[in-house]
């Protein structure tokens, strides 16, 4: 019993960590170029960011090659910052924008790069392991409207509900 239980938690936990059906993750991925501050543009409402605003997230380089993650965001209920690390590692190949990241033990979450400004690593459209979770990052705590239409256009064509997004302001 034990050992189908496990079976069972297992098998749900990888199911956590896909690419939405009909998505495709970028190819020639660098992950030296990806390192360093992102910032949240806007977002689909997801329960583990409830509230919080400001949002950006730090990515480095750990020793064992995996990569530290570390968000921040702003609680505008509370008026406070808050904080958590984590890690994230490559699901298959680094070449590919594929990643798993957790913040709770061996608990891990998808994190698909879909999109991504392939000259300047400027901006990135991100997905979980389904379409409900779903992110536009930026280098810069802001983006010019153009732009950030077109973005939102291209979330749109590959199948994410943009009806549903939510902007943000600049961090302070």
């Amino acid at each position: 019993m034990i050992n189908k239980l496990f079976f069972l938690v297992v098998l749900l936990l990888s199911g956590c960590t896909g690419v939405p059906e009909g998505l495709v993750v970028v190819d020639d991925f660098r992950l030296d170029r990806y390192l360093g501050s992102w910032y949240e543009i806007a977002r689909i409402e997801n329960s583990f960011e409830k509230n919080l605003g400001q949002v950006s997230a730090e990515y480095s380089l750990r020793e064992d090659g995996s990569v530290k993650v570390k968000n921040k965001g702003y609680d505008a209920d509370k008026g406070e910052w808050k904080s958590i690390e984590g890690k994230a590692a490559f699901t298959g190949d680094p070449t590919q924008g594929a990643l798993k990241v957790s913040f709770f033990g061996p608990f891990y979450a998808g994190y698909n790069v879909v999109a991504l400004d392939r000259k300047n690593y400027s901006w990135a459209l991100v997905c979980g392991h389904k379409k409900s979770l779903f992110w536009i990052l930026a280098r810069k705590p802001e983006m010019e409207p153009v732009l950030l239409q077109q973005l939102v256009a291209k979330a749109d064509s590959l199948g994410f509900e943009t009806a549903k997004l939510r902007y943000f302001e600049k961090p302070r």
